[in-house]
């Protein structure tokens, strides 16, 4: 691949990328629940779910999607009740002052991850993306193994220079919150973000 054709695909991916969606939204509601350390895992599944579509258009695999539209459908309902459940723990009970501070457990970090990758397995814009507009920007017949590494390598930094900020301002917002009351008003904001997230996901399914 030419220069040229990186350079595309960085612009794009980083417009896509910064447009808020389903994926930003269960961001920063985890970031605003949870703070930005508890919020990597769901970062780093999304990515994972970005390399994924990626590797599926690269394969030519496109027709996967529509092949196994029921298996897609599932993952996308999956993610979205998962939100929904995570919406209601906030609303109902969410953080208090004192458990702001309490290390999170290897579950909790697991599940986080697979919230990412199950949200953007189900977001229609990831798919759109990497199904419809990538191979309006590149050529996807002349990508070999090379190429695919290069695009990974720059998916990962793109999508961590553009949405790290979403995690850092939700978190530092979080960690300046000292009583009761304006907690309550973060939780709701948090649970308010991942229901929306949910919604938009089902709405789209």
């Amino acid at each position: 691949m030419a220069p040229s054709s990186f350079l595309a695909y960085t612009l794009a991916l980083g417009i896509a990328a910064a447009i808020p969606g389903p994926g930003i939204a269960a961001l920063v509601g985890r970031a605003l629940g949870t703070g930005f350390r508890r919020t990597m895992p769901m970062l780093a599944g999304l990515v994972l779910g970005d390399l994924i579509y990626l590797t599926f258009a690269i394969l030519g695999l496109a027709l996967l999607a529509h092949t196994f539209e029921t298996a897609f459908m599932v993952v996308r309902i999956a993610g979205a009740f998962y939100l929904l459940w995570l919406a209601w723990k906030f609303w109902t009970s969410g953080l208090t002052p004192e458990r702001i501070e309490r290390s999170p457990g290897k579950r909790d970090g697991l599940m986080s991850f697979a919230t990412g990758l199950t949200v953007t397995l189900g977001n229609p814009k990831t798919i759109v993306f990497y199904m419809a507009l990538l191979p309006v920007v590149i050529d996807m017949t002349g990508v070999n193994l090379t190429d695919w590494v290069i695009l990974s390598v720059l998916t990962v930094l793109i999508l961590y220079v553009v949405l790290v900020p979403y995690v850092a301002l939700a978190s530092r917002a979080r960690s300046a919150l000292a009583n009761h009351a304006t907690l309550k008003t973060v939780n709701r904001t948090a649970a308010l973000a991942m229901t929306g997230a949910a919604g938009f996901i089902l709405a789209r399914t």
